[in-house]
């Protein structure tokens, strides 16, 4: 083959990847609503849609790590607003701010920790395992707080209402830590084990790598990114709510499946999850601004993991044949 007729298919193979058509089609996105109303590129506009979706897009790296080694978790909506209230008490009991901020993190990696290992050592289905801790999380959060909501913390509390260098809080993050994880896991070794593990367990297992391990490592992690995406959702607003986001899990489980994490295990990218929550922020955003009721985001989130789920079944069969 000619290097004339193999490049249009490289080129061609380039923008068949998902991150590559998620970043498309929010840049349509932007260019078809801007036009209709001009107000949605407003830069205080941009910047709500990423401030605003950030930690739904650092939650989404966890679950694309989890995601990629073949598991699943439901319960992060839940644990999100039980850490969030967990760093709200704490700031409110007149702890220094960082401990109030870090302690969503250890209790994240805590709860991690406790699901991985009836995943990865008792061979519990994680979505068992995770739509029994989605019910003991939101129960216990519903006894603890007797339906009240945390107020009056500290003005040095609220972090994700500050800046970096010129940056939102929320948005820095997001960018550093989607850069970081995407380069750990692509040259880590612990990294590459994820997509071992996901992609092919037997041949993970006669390579040497301990599949229940890399699960449990994968769980742990995830906590962690839930504990950090909990930090900024209690700091962002003056009050934390009592009940947890509503759909908070199905936004970011969608995040990372349309950003082209196989939900079948062993391939993604923590930069398509990311590049998916912006995108869904978006949708949900432009459709006030075209008068569309976004009540309908959910409808549309359906229609994507649908989608995306079929096109990842076709490509697989692909290459198999």
């Amino acid at each position: 083959m000619t290097a004339s007729a193999s490049s249009p298919r490289r080129w061609l193979r380039y923008f068949a990847n998902q991150e590559t058509a998620v970043l498309l089609f929010l840049i349509l996105l932007a260019v078809v609503v801007g036009s209709i109303n001009p107000r949605f590129l407003a830069s205080r506009n941009v910047s709500d849609i990423l401030q605003g979706n950030a930690y739904i897009a650092i939650a989404a790296i966890g679950m694309t790590i989890v995601i990629i080694t073949g598991n699943i978790d439901i319960s992060v909506g839940s644990l999100v607003g039980l850490l969030a209230v967990i760093a709200g008490r704490i700031a409110t009991s007149g702890a220094p701010p960082l401990v109030a901020w870090l302690a969503p993190l250890f209790f994240g990696a805590l709860v991690g920790a406790f699901i991985g290992y009836l995943v990865a050592y008792l061979k519990i289905p994680s979505i068992v395992v995770t739509l029994g801790m989605l019910s003991i999380l939101k129960g216990f959060l519903i006894i603890w707080t007797a339906g009240s909501r945390v107020e009056d913390m500290p003005p040095n509390f609220f972090l994700a209402q500050w800046d970096w260098f010129g940056i939102p809080v929320p948005i820095f993050l997001m960018v550093v830590l989607t850069i970081i994880a995407a380069l750990w896991m692509r040259y880590s070794g612990v990294g590459r084990s994820f997509y071992a593990v996901g992609g092919n367990p037997e041949a993970a297992r006669l390579s040497g790598i301990s599949q229940q391990r890399v699960v449990l490592q994968a769980f742990i992690l995830n906590g962690v990114f839930v504990g950090v995406a909990s930090t900024l959702y209690a700091t962002q607003l003056s009050v934390i709510q009592a009940t947890p986001p509503p759909s908070l899990e199905l936004f970011i489980i969608t995040s990372a499946v349309v950003g082209g994490v196989s939900i079948l295990g062993g391939k993604g990218t923590v930069i398509g999850a990311v590049l998916a929550a912006i995108l869904l922020n978006a949708i949900r955003s432009s459709m006030v601004f075209v008068n569309v009721s976004p009540f309908w985001i959910q409808a549309v989130q359906g229609i994507l993991i649908l989608v995306t789920v079929l096109i990842d079944l076709i490509r697989r069969r692909r290459e198999m044949f």
